[in-house]
């Protein structure tokens, strides 16, 4: 084969690796099941013994009622392998969000997930804006489905009269979650750069920060 001939292979495999890597997100898996083994001390996640996997490795009912409702109205109770072992190396994530009488989940994104929400009770206001800041916002209701694309910032409100149930899918066993308003005031930034981005004085500032802040 002539160097001509070799390099051209070379220079097209070095594009086609590189066009799998930037698309690849959670690894697919390279056999049935892996099962979290949650007594291991290992950061990373060992398979349990296949020959003790029951049935009951690929059930969970953490989700059957609400969890702890936050000062939004929001209660969210995220079915992840940490608590679900049997979803390890499968590639996705659920979340169940309940929501009081206009309760809301503050714009946030999911860095490493596209979300799918289904309304399973309740009338919600439900959206996000693109990277062009355009808002793709409706009320959907029981019965219906909205998807969030990947890492952009989405939102929903319970503009109903009742209590309302999101169920939430992600294409990722950990999407990740960042809160938009935690992110800016909660996080350390300074005030003052925080007074010149948003045209607001310390005091409010400082405010927001001690009301956002991690306890």
């Amino acid at each position: 084969m002539c160097r001509t001939m070799l390099y051209k292979m070379v220079v097209l495999f070095v594009i086609l690796l590189n066009s799998y890597v930037t698309r690849a997100s959670d690894p697919d898996p390279v056999q049935d099941f892996c099962i979290a083994n949650t007594e291991s001390a290992s950061h990373a996640k060992q398979c349990k013994n296949s020959s003790l996997v029951t049935v009951e490795d690929f059930v969970y009912a953490g989700i059957k009622v609400p969890g702890k409702f936050g000062p939004t109205g929001l209660s969210g109770v995220s079915v992840n392998s940490n608590v679900f072992p049997g979803l390890n190396t499968l590639g996705m994530s659920l979340v169940r969000a309940d929501f009081e009488v206009g309760g809301v989940n503050v714009p946030h994104l999911h860095p490493r997930a596209t979300e799918i929400a289904f309304v399973l009770e309740g009338t919600i206001y439900s959206g996000f804006v693109d990277t062009n800041n355009k808002v793709f916002a409706k009320v959907i209701e029981k019965g219906e489905v909205m998807v969030f694309p990947r890492g952009l910032v989405h939102f929903q409100m319970n503009v109903g009269d009742t209590p309302a149930t999101i169920l939430g899918s992600f294409d990722s066993q950990n999407p990740g979650s960042q809160r938009i308003p935690a992110a800016i005031f909660g996080s350390g930034i300074k005030e003052k750069l925080l007074e010149k981005a948003f045209g607001m004085s310390s005091k409010e500032i400082s405010k927001l920060k001690k009301k956002l802040s991690p306890h």
